[in-house]
């Protein structure tokens, strides 16, 4: 079984955080976007991993720390680790080909901007299964229409009228890839294209005319990573998914000093607590200090200064210096505030 991950978007949703790091680098409950990720499919799935190929942009914003990082993330599951470039941001297809060599055999399609609790059981029968998960507002997202045997037999992308409230959540499975990649090589050599970009769903729809077999497959909770906002709320959730397995969240390292903390709380090595209430919530990042400050509901990267502070649906990032009593902010990577 192979892993594609093609995470070579800015993440211009989640600026200025991913000014410096790209967005699926970013951590959630203390682990980055893609490891958390691409270790719960791994996990799930239950099969060994072959290979694990990353679909990355600029190497100037994605460079050598993140190669090194991901090829890491390979090797913790036992797998190979392969690095694509996409040099033009020409859409989900696109992205797809620029892994060309590795589009063989049985894989996972997943894109690097969404977290997933599931347990995934693969339709063996099936050319390919395409996760989905129920909304409450289909008309935002991209959906799958079934048949009356539960065969997925359309996508339809943000529906005006109601076709189904079963969206597509990034995560694919292939029984074999190639066949998916003859299909996008097809639409690039065509230059079939729709919102200005070569799309996945035109190669996926080229194997539904040929009468390949595609079903849904169901996850328990998707959690986007798309904004602040709700990437403070997927901390949030994650946190108490974490929580109730039984993990470890506190590093032995940290250093408190007249502290209250309110879990579920991640709180990285090497953090320093002094006169602080922190938690419920919150993920701290290693060698962060917090003093004289409450915090709940928030996310703080690493190396950080963080005091005289009341923040609530916070979010900041790396190396920042903040001094004051704002009660909501997002400031990014090097920000000073006092």
């Amino acid at each position: 079984m192979k892993i594609i991950v093609p995470m070579a978007g800015r993440g211009s949703r989640l600026r200025p955080h991913t000014l410096t790091v790209p967005k699926p680098l970013i951590p959630v409950a203390g682990k980055p976007i893609v490891h958390r990720l691409v270790s719960d499919i791994a996990k799930v799935l239950g099969e060994e991993i072959e290979e694990v190929a990353f679909i990355l942009g600029d190497p100037a914003f994605f460079g050598d720390d993140v190669v090194d990082s991901l090829m890491q993330l390979a090797k913790s599951l036992g797998a190979k680790g392969s690095i694509y470039r996409q040099d033009e941001p020409l859409g989900t297809g696109h992205a797809i080909m620029s892994a060309k060599d590795s589009l063989s055999g049985p894989a996972v399609i997943a894109y690097a901007d969404t977290l997933i609790r599931a347990d995934f059981d693969l339709d063996k029968s099936a050319d390919s299964v395409i996760w989905v998960k129920q909304v409450d507002k289909p008309e935002a997202f991209g959906v799958v229409k079934l048949s009356e045997q539960n065969e997925i037999i359309e996508l339809v992308e943000k529906p005006q009228e109601f076709v189904s409230d079963l969206a597509v959540i990034g995560i694919y499975y292939f029984k074999d890839v190639s066949v998916l990649k003859n299909e996008l090589q097809y639409v690039l050599d065509n230059d079939i294209i729709n919102g200005g970009e070569y799309q996945i769903n035109d190669g996926i729809k080229r194997m539904m005319e040929k009468g390949m077999k595609f079903v849904p497959g169901k996850v328990d909770e998707w959690m986007d990573c798309g904004n602040k906002n709700v990437t403070i709320e997927t901390n949030q959730r994650m946190l108490g998914f974490l929580e109730k397995d039984g993990e470890g969240l506190i590093a032995s390292s940290v250093e408190k000093e007249n502290v209250n903390i309110i879990e579920p709380c991640f709180i990285g090595e090497n953090v320093v607590l002094k006169n602080a209430t922190v938690g419920p919530y919150v993920s701290v990042g290693a060698g962060t200090v917090i003093e004289n400050s409450t915090v709940k509901n928030s996310l703080i990267q690493s190396n950080s200064m963080i005091k005289n502070a009341n923040l609530d649906n916070a979010m900041i990032g790396n190396h920042v210096v903040f001094d004051g009593n704002f009660e909501t902010i997002s400031i990014g990577d090097y920000s000073v505030m006092e």
